[in-house]
């Protein structure tokens, strides 16, 4: 009896340990590194994701060119005599002669030419009397421009206290009040100084005829557009003509 219980002891530690070694052989087998199988290359820990083709930037239109300033472009936006002498009137603002302005730097445009005429061609003194010209024509159409965009301004602030039905546009009793006020004075003033300049560059193209003989021209320096096909040039210019 106890002969065959030792057998069984036995054998219960002989299948005990068999499968002690067989789970531990597993476990040793599953942290042991594969090795890559035959014919696989092995795969590179380091290497490069793949390149994304480069994007190309966006492309922008281009600009598009403005002409030349013309004198035209300056009389429409500085005040004339009448004007200004309204102006002047209204805003107790000093008040300009227009008239001699004009030629005043008329003459003065002459005389400085005749100094240069010792050691300048014609040729010469023609493209620095254009150069002035543009100039003056320049500086009388942005005097023009911030005018006419303060008159803009100053009539929006004038329109909102007249309004009684916007009471939240208000700044109290008398602070909008005097902000439309000082707009229209300050509107005033720099209509005065944009019809000054206007007679200047007036005087100026008047000297420039009388030295060249030519009705002065602003310089335009915008490049031909060669981008349009010679079937779209014609019939933008066969459109043209029904404005003529």
């Amino acid at each position: 009896m106890s002969q065959a219980i030792q057998n069984i002891a036995t054998a219960a530690a002989s299948d005990k340990g068999a499968a002690t070694d067989t789970a531990m052989g597993q476990a040793i087998k599953a942290a042991a590194p594969r090795k890559p199988a035959k014919g696989r290359a092995k795969p590179d820990a380091k290497a490069a994701p793949a390149s994304t083709p480069a994007q190309q930037p966006a492309k922008r239109p281009a600009p598009e060119q403005r002409g030349p300033i013309t004198m035209a472009d300056a009389v429409a936006l500085c005040p004339h005599q009448g004007l200004a002498n309204n102006l002047a009137r209204t805003f107790a603002l000093e008040s300009v002669d227009m008239l001699h302005v004009r030629t005043t730097t008329d003459q003065g445009i002459r005389d400085q030419a005749a100094a240069l005429t010792d050691t300048l061609n014609e040729r010469a003194l023609a493209m620095h009397l254009q150069r002035i010209c543009g100039a003056f024509v320049g500086s009388a159409y942005g005097a023009g421009k911030f005018y006419s965009d303060k008159v803009t301004q100053a009539r929006d602030l004038t329109a909102k206290i007249a309004n009684d039905d916007r009471d939240e546009d208000r700044e109290g009793v008398s602070g909008f009040d005097s902000r439309a006020t000082r707009a229209r004075q300050f509107a005033g003033e720099m209509g005065i100084q944009a019809a000054t300049l206007l007679a200047a560059a007036e005087g100026a193209l008047d000297a420039y005829e009388h030295l060249t003989g030519e009705a002065w021209k602003p310089y335009d320096t915008r490049r031909p557009d060669n981008t349009r096909t010679v079937s779209r040039r014609s019939a933008v210019e066969e459109m043209d003509a029904f404005k003529k």
